[in-house]
């Protein structure tokens, strides 16, 4: 994983440009912040990660220090320490986006571990979106992209008009 001190950071792109502002926000992470969307660190990771559906180097540089957060309480993390690092391997596959090599590694290593932190979080009350995060986390983690894009999608309601649809065919 790319240390947070690494100078790389400043080497690495995002959506705005230089990615040495990256670390900062990762850090903030480790807090565990309840807040979702468009609370910071949140609105501004994704803004520069995951932007309109468009990933960067940096965003698999980032991935590995989410999950890391995240494997520290997983039963008191949001929705977006799950959300987040799925729609990041969903755009790098629907785009088909290269990861540069030093970062490889480290961020299949990190979505590898998904599905546990999902399963040690089950502890915890879940709400719809909650649900829908960690549902795409282990279908991203398990390699299958379009799967965990649909899971995004499929909150309650939009799953039972999936299932009307399905059965009426």
């Amino acid at each position: 994983m790319l240390s947070l001190d690494s100078p790389r950071w400043a080497e690495l792109t995002h959506a705005y440009g230089s990615a040495a502002d990256i670390p900062l926000l990762l850090r903030a992470l480790e807090s565990l912040p309840a807040s979702e969307g468009e609370r910071e660190p949140w609105f501004t990771l994704w803004s520069a990660l995951a932007h309109q559906g468009d990933v960067y180097p940096a965003s698999f540089a980032a991935v590995p220090h989410v999950i890391r957060a995240l494997a520290i309480a997983p039963e008191r993390a949001d929705g977006s320490f799950f959300g987040f690092p799925a729609w990041v391997e969903i755009c790098r596959y629907r785009k088909h986006v290269s990861i540069p090599d030093d970062l490889s590694d480290p961020y299949f290593a990190a979505l590898r571990q998904l599905p546990f932190l999902v399963a040690s979080a089950a502890k915890r009350d879940w709400d719809e979106n909650f649900l829908v995060c960690a549902l795409s986390a282990v279908a991203a983690a398990k390699g299958f992209p379009s799967v965990a894009e649909a899971a995004q999608e499929l909150v309650p309601t939009v799953a039972e008009e999936f299932l009307e649809w399905f059965f009426s065919r």
